[in-house]
């Protein structure tokens, strides 16, 4: 390694410097690019190990390509942090996932560099198809390129896009990051030859030449085009796993080695004169480079802050609770263990849904169904079709990827399926692409559907009771994180649906408090108190059905109401009490303020920078009610 003052990292004017650079610099740049970004993810949190395993490939993709001209879209966008340190972004990169700092996924609002953003997968191929056809339409030469990895594949979109690709036949390049299928040393390389032989310059022309001289014979010219069309894949598909991308039309080039530079931008090199949809097979490991990340490189994708020395996660602060996860988890497989057609699914996410539990003790019951949450929706209904009660776990923000099939499978039909939405709300450091902050708002307008947000975790746990056995859909939204710390209950009973609850009483107003802003705005009502402020706190569990009878209750019994929720004010649980305090003609001589997310993307920073800023913590809840109530 070189000294740090003077290393080559360091000495880059601008990002096309790196095209200067010869092998040696290049893989000591990469080792440098490494050693930057686990100092940084140790600090910050973030993706490490899917981060480490593309520094060669975005080395040698920065040595082979001019991104101020070529396009280059990654996806999923927590692949590019090296990218982002290489695109004149080093000296900022501390700020990464900090608020009012870096983002810690590419933005067009951040950098020339970042060509499209990204933050929910497979979207790269067709973003890149996109830009492929406008470059031809505005008669412009640049390179398309969409990196996609980590999983990304197994979703339905990326088919959609390399469907289309293929039939448009534009000028497009796809490098799938693999890091997870086996491919032994021997096929492997065997692979690499045979397909780079028949995807080199001279070939691809002689096979065009060839399939022209062929259509001109009389009557078997199509017959003997077809024969040596099945031939060739025939072979190709024998030793490579290129006969899937050739189907659709795409030159496929690899396996590659994503840690051999040299070798890589051998292969850049060589398709920039091929025309047509390419597809390159590059071979990485996550967390290449840190052996800790190596070796736990499901612990290391997104990771909170470690030693790097050690890898160990540092100890948080105090007493430590179980996340709201871990008691999902717990109580499913409880529940579980006393009835049979219980079956859990995940998206490709079993240790963040808590469900990695649920799948060692119940296997035949669980499904991982890969980064495919429409197909999730859709499944768990052709179950619940048959008598089971499928569960599934979901981030709040990637159930948007299947609203139509919560809509139309499950909603329509009414099947008893339970949608599990952790994550909701205010998330942190991953930013825009990751609050939960829309679920109320497109979910309470289903019918058949209901949905509820419990105020810590005993009620979470009621909750999921409460969905399994009711006999149609229904929603539970958590956030991340702990809770309150209140008891878990070992023997876990159902509540009324729809049915609220007074926790504190009160005389010259009230809150309404859904979800995890309950205990916040029970706290600010407490010191309130003191001050001679005396209001009342209303828990109202359901933002479907709403608690009518607590509702038109109070607002009988007090003109001034203050609503809080963690979730966009558009369309969200106050415009439901809105709507049914109009519907019910109670909206006469009441003053009602609400508090929540304005019509504005939240941006990155800790849970508490951001509630602080939007006004949902017990400071601004106090703050607010002063000048409302008062």
């Amino acid at each position: 390694m070189p000294d740090s003052d003077q290393n080559i990292l360091n000495t880059l004017s601008d990002p096309s410097s790196i095209r200067q650079l010869g092998l040696n610099e290049l893989e000591c740049l990469a080792s440098e690019v490494r050693e930057l970004i686990i100092k940084v993810v140790s600090k910050n949190g973030g993706h490490l190990a899917p981060s480490l395993g593309v520094v060669d490939l975005t080395v040698s993709l920065m040595n082979s390509f001019n991104f101020q001209k070529d396009r280059i879209i990654w996806d999923v966008g927590h692949q590019a942090y090296a990218y982002k340190i290489l695109t004149g972004r080093k000296n900022r990169f501390h700020t990464l996932r900090k608020m009012e700092g870096l983002s810690g996924f590419p933005r067009l609002e951040e950098s020339e560099y970042d060509h499209f953003g990204v933050g929910h997968s497979s979207t790269s191929i067709s973003a890149a198809l996109g830009m492929a056809v406008a470059r031809d339409i505005l008669q412009e030469n640049n390179k398309v390129l969409a990196v996609i990895g980590d999983g990304s594949m197994t979703a339905g979109l990326a088919y959609e896009g390399l469907n289309q690709a293929g039939d448009l036949d534009r000028d497009l390049v796809v490098i799938l990051n693999d890091n997870e299928m086996s491919i032994s040393k021997n096929v492997g390389a065997l692979s690499s030859f045979l397909s780079r032989k028949l995807s080199s310059k001279w070939i691809v022309k002689f096979k065009k030449e060839v399939e022209g001289w062929m259509r001109t014979i009389p009557r078997i010219g199509d017959d003997i085009l077809n024969y040596a069309r099945r031939s060739e894949e025939s072979l190709k598909g024998f030793f490579t796993p290129g006969i899937l991308f050739e189907a659709f039309k795409f030159n496929y080039i690899g396996p590659v080695d994503g840690h051999n530079i040299k070798s890589m931008t051998q292969v850049f090199r060589q398709l920039k004169d091929l025309e047509g949809p390419v597809l390159v097979h590059v071979l990485t490991r996550k967390g290449k480079g840190y052996k800790p990340a190596e070796d736990n490189p499901t612990f290391f994708h997104g990771v909170g802050c470690f030693e790097p020395e050690t890898g160990l996660a540092k100890k948080a602060k105090g007493k430590c609770l179980p996340s709201y996860t871990e008691i999902f988890g717990n109580t499913l497989c409880t529940a579980a263990e006393k009835n049979d057609k219980i079956v859990a699914i995940t998206a490709a996410m079993p240790e963040g849904t808590g469900l990695r539990k649920f799948s060692e003790k119940f296997p035949d019951r669980f499904f991982d169904v890969g980064i495919c949450e429409q197909h999730a929706l859709t499944f768990a209904a052709g179950l619940a079709s048959r008598g089971f009660k499928p569960v599934v776990a979901v981030y709040s923000t990637f159930l948007q990827r299947s609203y139509d099939q919560v809509v139309h499978d499950v909603c329509l039909q009414n099947l008893p399926v339970t949608i599990c939405l952790d994550r909701a709300g205010i998330v942190g450091e991953d930013g825009a692409t990751h609050h939960g902050l829309f679920d109320f708002s497109f979910l309470r307008h289903i019918p058949n559907l209901i949905c509820m947000a419990p105020k810590d975790e005993a009620e979470m746990q009621s909750m999921l009771y409460t969905a399994i056995e009711h006999q149609g859909p229904a929603a539970i939204r958590y956030p991340r994180g702990v809770g309150v710390g209140s008891a878990v209950n070992e023997k876990v009973t159902s509540i009324n649906i729809g049915e609220g609850e007074l926790v504190k009483d009160g005389d010259h107003g009230v809150i309404i408090a859904i979800g995890s802003r309950l205990y916040p705005a029970l706290e600010a009502a407490l010191e309130l108190e003191s001050e001679g402020l005396s209001l009342a706190v209303v828990n109202p569990r359901f933002v479907k059905p709403l608690p009518v009878d607590i509702l038109e209750e109070i607002v009988k019994r007090f003109n001034k109401v203050l609503i809080l929720e963690e979730n966009m004010l558009a369309g969200g649980f106050s415009s439901a009490v809105l709507e049914f305090l109009a519907d019910r003609d109670l909206l006469s001589g009441l003053k009602i303020k609400r508090l929540g997310v304005p019509d504005m993307f939240v941006e990155h920073g800790t849970q508490k920078e951001l509630r602080q800023m939007l006004g949902l913590c017990k400071g601004g809840i106090k703050s607010t009610s002063l000048k409302f109530f008062s």
